[in-house]
């Protein structure tokens, strides 16, 4: 701060946004986790999602939980995480029975730490955060009494459930000691407060880890029909009106780029990766679908894996890098297209942000694959600048009003699609195909024991026709030696 120009006495008020669906359970007396956090990909919870979607008399269960808390069952949440915690872990089971424990995502770790912890810290997280766990029903924006049952979570781990933008509570520690906490947004919420997309028909996509586009939808919750998420896009403020929206999300995108240079040592740097790909005009017809865990939004196939199609002798490393930046920008198209069907009329650009988005050559495919206009502010974490935009406009803080901003004087990079319908068209459905291909590949307990036996069975097939038709032609030997002694 010091080096910037800034003392702790300029800093009016801090706002929080985090990693959503990640979850803690610690303890509130010692203020210690009681487990690691379960991250949002993390998978161990993959066999119950399978127990669920593949029992027909569940489908109902499924769809009123859907309904309820506008998201699908599925690893991804927080609600399974929390299960698999209180069912798994003997630490976060005595805590329970003792009345010890508390559950949250990181925001609410954050603040119940930073507003004193053990010593009275605030258990609370914000709405955003709170629709992401499939324990929060959508409209009452309350803990559901039927969720928290189904998934047999008691609500007093839970926290308060308050708007994105007041005066929770001030810090008790650090140099900011007595300034107000008054801002908390998920993070791909905030990225949506920071693009200043507060109008229905808004729409912009974060690129990270993952990928995760948000299309605003006022004060209306959409039940989606093509494998979208009905999400809160924010209330800034306990007297203002919740906002909507739907959302498509990506399970892999950057980190698809990291397994390259980590993983598989094709670049020693991020860098060295971008120059591989610069090197050639097309993937030279490969496609890679990176479904390491499966695939999210719109196709939600937890059973898919990664796949590299379409390999020749032609094919070397810079092809491959190539198409694993046209993973990332197909897997928004993806969404992309589900969201147009969802909206009714399809987007005339996408606003972007993120760390990816740094790289133009990423852009411009992008650009070219969706075949509208790819717009980057020139402040490309806009996640950090929406949770300072929540925590300044807060009752009580009042820095500015952000809705009497204009957006018009903020500063972007453009980029126009450059290649024809026809060849975007091609391009797509050939990934189309990938994906068609990368599906079914991780089997439900089940579903492995019928191809055990079917794999047995195919096996068997040969060998008994091999011994069936050397009977039959040791009987027509027979049958015709004695007609010919006639």
């Amino acid at each position: 701060m010091k080096k910037l120009g800034f003392t702790p006495s300029d800093i009016k008020a801090i706002g929080i946004t985090n990693q959503r669906e990640t979850i803690i359970a610690w303890d509130k007396y010692s203020g210690q986790p009681l487990y690691n956090a379960i991250v949002w990909l993390d998978t161990r919870t993959a066999k119950e999602v399978d127990d669920i979607s593949s029992k027909s008399n569940l489908k109902v269960i499924a769809d009123r939980v859907r309904y309820l808390c506008g998201l699908p069952i599925s690893t991804y949440f927080s609600a399974l995480k929390i299960k698999w915690l209180l069912n798994n872990v003997p630490a976060v089971k005595t805590a329970v029975e003792e009345d010890r424990c508390l559950v949250g995502t990181v925001d609410s770790w954050l603040i119940w730490n930073l507003t004193g912890g053990k010593s009275g810290g605030l258990h609370m997280t914000d709405v955003t955060n709170a629709s992401r766990m499939m324990l929060m029903n959508i409209d009452t924006l309350k803990w559901d009494p039927y969720l928290c049952n189904y998934f047999k979570i008691p609500m007093n781990l839970l926290p308060e459930i308050r708007s994105s933008s007041e005066i929770y509570g001030y810090l008790t520690r650090t140099v900011l000691q007595g300034v107000a906490i008054s801002g908390c947004l998920g993070d791909q919420q905030a990225a949506l407060v920071g693009q200043m997309c507060f109008r229905p028909g808004q729409a912009k996509c974060t690129y990270g880890t993952g990928c995760f586009l948000l299309f605003n939808t006022g004060q209306q919750i959409v039940h989606s029909q093509h494998g979208l998420l009905t999400t809160v896009a924010y209330k800034l403020g306990p007297k203002r009106p919740v906002v909507y929206a739907l959302e498509g999300s990506v399970g892999v995108a950057g980190s698809a780029i990291r397994w390259l240079r980590d993983n598989l040592g094709i670049a020693s740097s991020y860098e060295e990766l971008d120059q591989l790909s610069s090197k050639v005009t097309d993937s030279g017809g490969v496609y890679f679908v990176p479904a390491f865990s499966g695939l999210f939004a719109p196709y939600w196939r937890p059973d898919a894996r990664g796949i590299l199609c379409g390999l020749t002798e032609y094919s070397h490393r810079g092809h491959i890098v190539r198409a694993s930046y046209e993973a990332v920008s197909f897997q928004v198209k993806d969404v992309l297209e589900a969201m147009n069907q969802e909206g009714g009329f399809p987007l005339s650009s996408l606003q972007v942000d993120g760390g990816m988005t740094n790289n133009d050559a990423l852009m411009q495919i992008q650009a070219d694959i969706l075949g509208i206009k790819t717009i980057r502010p020139s402040m490309s974490e806009t996640t950090a600048l929406g949770a300072a935009m929540a925590a300044g406009c807060a009752e009580g803080i009042d820095v500015w009003d952000i809705f009497s901003e204009d957006s018009a004087t903020i500063t972007n990079d453009v980029f126009t699609p450059k290649i024809s319908q026809n060849e975007r068209d091609e391009r797509y459905w050939r990934w189309k195909e990938a994906v068609k291909r990368s599906c079914g590949w991780e089997l439900h307990p089940e579903q492995k024991k019928i191809a055990d036996k079917r794999y047995w069975l195919d096996r068997s097939i040969p060998l008994s026709v091999y011994f069936i038709g050397t009977f039959a032609m040791i009987v027509l030997s027979a049958h015709f030696a004695a007609n010919a002694k006639k």
